[in-house]
């Protein structure tokens, strides 16, 4: 990873995160009476848009450069979604988010999106934060773990963060579950050192 400032670690939602998440799922509400299935497609798209954040370090670096004007930044923006697919009203949203200079908050608004919207739906969400992509028996696992720890309707939200180095975080509520290299390597370190 080249700087945290760009990197795939769990993004941090702030107010303003909150606020164009609400701001696009009310725009959700009100397509929904035309257009039954508009929430799905939008949630889907957004969610589209950060996998791609997470898993494309160039996306990740265009994302979060403050050097580039607002003109650049939405023509390369546009060509992204564009070329993933992406629908009118998450365009919109990079729109506003550009307009505003504001689109190194974009995966912040989409983790936002995520955590509402599965609240909204009466699921819990759970960070998984690992040091390489899960594949589906493992997100299978992870999930049978969490429900056999009390915690039903669970949705994961996945994070890469290299810097864990193996192992897994997991955040569910106010639990933290850190099962991760690192953290054990600092535990070791810092046995070592009362024992010295």
């Amino acid at each position: 990873m080249a700087s945290a400032d760009i990197s795939n670690a769990a993004p941090n939602p702030s107010g303003l995160a909150d606020r164009y998440a609400q701001a696009l799922l009310g725009l959700a509400d009100d397509k929904r009476q035309t257009d039954p299935g508009a929430l799905d497609r939008i949630a889907a798209d957004l969610e589209g848009l950060f996998a791609l954040w997470q898993n494309d370090s160039g996306f990740r670096y265009f994302v979060a450069d403050p050097r580039l004007d607002s003109a650049s930044q939405k023509r390369g923006a546009f060509a992204v979604l564009e070329r993933a697919g992406i629908g009118l009203e998450v365009r919109n949203l990079v729109g506003v988010l550009v307009s505003n200079r504001r689109l190194d908050k974009l995966p912040d608004v989409a983790a936002a999106f995520g955590r509402i919207l599965s609240a909204r739906r009466g699921q819990q969400t759970a960070d998984v934060i690992t040091a390489h992509p899960l594949n589906d028996v493992q997100r299978t696992q992870i999930t049978a773990r969490l429900t056999e720890a009390g915690y039903s309707g669970v949705k994961l939200i996945e994070r890469v963060d290299e810097s864990i180095l193996g192992g897994l975080v997991v955040r569910i509520g106010s639990r933290l579950y850190d099962n991760s290299i690192k953290s054990k390597l600092q535990r070791l370190q810092y046995a070592m050192k009362g024992a010295a």
